[in-house]
């Protein structure tokens, strides 16, 4: 992924990042929510970012690592960094699984 030279001053990043969320915060709709993404994406960015979330379902409900891999062909690597970020993240995963599969999260 491209790198700024320098990046840029903390505040201004954060600021940036609540901007993007307000903005798909504010859209309603799936279809919205995905021509914004595919707007704002490359294709190899949303493909990363949709087998991310392929996986969450998976790992709530203790599939294996491997198993995962063979079912969505997402490497082992990845699918081991969404279930640190499950673990340990700011709770974003979470907060989006509980509202798509309330049950797995209850258990989880």
């Amino acid at each position: 992924m491209k790198q700024r030279p320098e990046p840029l001053p903390e505040r201004d990043a954060d600021a940036s990042l609540k901007a993007l969320a307000k903005a798909l915060a504010s859209l309603d709709r799936a279809e919205d929510v995905r021509a914004f993404l595919e707007d704002l994406c490359t294709p190899a960015e949303l493909e990363a970012m949709a087998d991310r979330w392929r996986v969450v379902p998976l790992l709530l409900q203790g599939v294996p690592y491997r198993q995962i891999h063979d079912r969505t062909l997402v490497s082992v690597t990845t699918i081991g960094r969404v279930a640190r970020t499950l673990e340990r993240g700011a709770g974003g995963y979470a907060a989006a699984a509980k509202r798509q599969h309330p049950r797995l999260i209850s258990s989880h």
